[in-house]
């Protein structure tokens, strides 16, 4: 840019336009500058929309998404907001401590056990159709964070509730459909109940660029390989300062958005901190199954 086009800028107030919108992007990230991730970007009132295409596995992988637990509360001497070793089906030393609080026989107890609770994430590769906030985006792959909800209403399009409902495969290039993906802010929150299928149609009508689209995916697998988390001296380590039981520790910088129904790691840990669910082992892996039997077929 010359020294001559950048007063012309000036004059125009464009650069000013620029530098507030990449200031909203940091502030929307909570400063995550992971680029394999989309993110739905919603207005000042909360409220978003954009049309996204859920992918299949990625190549020599079973399924086309993973899970992933993780805690984010605070305590004493600081949030914890780590990955949980039962994702791997190993022993957490957050999921222990709970366990003892919720078996002491005191409402506080239970209650502390609920806000400390571990949280359910999942992860599928999508590729983005229309992003009005970002149409850089568009036609590009990427990594999505997303939450219960929105994974409820991907096994409801796999397992209708009514005769006069036909079953998709959401994650089909050619059988699948495109998911609109609409956010509102409901009581503070952010609500995707309105998000809904499109009908069923091809991603593309070139097998080829499918192909060459389906080689961009990212690995799912190495997002919950065992590298990705801590030991559980480590986290046993953390926990304890955390609940003000150790003078010193080595403090975590890891912040995992871990459920898309928060966009910035600030709104997450709060949404952590203030969840009370009925209890707290509270899961529901019964899509799970369902989408593991199909990948045995």
């Amino acid at each position: 840019m010359s020294f001559k086009d950048l007063k012309k800028q000036s004059k125009l107030g464009s650069l000013t336009a620029k530098l507030v919108k990449e200031v909203e992007k940091m502030n929307n990230t909570g400063g995550n500058t992971d680029d394999r991730i989309w993110k739905l970007d919603v207005d000042k009132g909360g409220n978003g929309y954009a049309v996204i295409r859920f992918l299949p596995a990625p190549e020599n992988e079973d399924l086309p998404f993973v899970k992933l637990y993780s805690h984010a509360f605070q305590g004493p001497g600081g949030w914890y907001i780590e990955n949980s070793l039962t994702t791997l089906g190993q022993k957490d030393p957050v999921s222990e401590y709970n366990s003892l609080l919720w078996n002491n026989g005191t409402d506080l107890g239970k209650e502390t056990a609920r806000k400390q609770k571990r949280k359910l994430t999942y992860v599928s590769n999508v590729y983005v159709v229309k992003d009005p906030a970002n149409p850089e985006n568009e036609g590009k792959v990427f990594l999505f964070k997303y939450g219960k909800k929105i994974f409820d209403k991907l096994t409801a399009a796999m397992q209708p509730e009514f005769e006069d409902e036909e079953a998709i495969d959401p994650f089909d290039f050619w059988q699948g459909a495109n998911f609109k993906l609409k956010a509102k802010n409901v009581a503070g929150y952010r609500n995707y109940d309105s998000s809904e299928f499109a009908a069923v149609s091809p991603l593309l009508n070139d097998d080829d660029a499918l192909e060459s689209l389906w080689k961009k995916q990212f690995s799912l697998a190495e997002l919950v390989a065992g590298d990705q988390f801590k030991t559980y001296e480590e986290l046993k380590t953390r926990l304890d300062y955390v609940l003000g039981n150790k003078k010193t520790a080595t403090p975590s910088f890891e912040v995992a958005d871990e459920d898309n129904d928060r966009g910035a790691a600030e709104e997450l840990v709060t949404a952590a901190v203030s969840t009370t669910p009925s209890s707290v082992n509270e899961d529901d892996d019964d899509a799970l199954s369902y989408f593991q039997k199909l990948a045995e077929e």
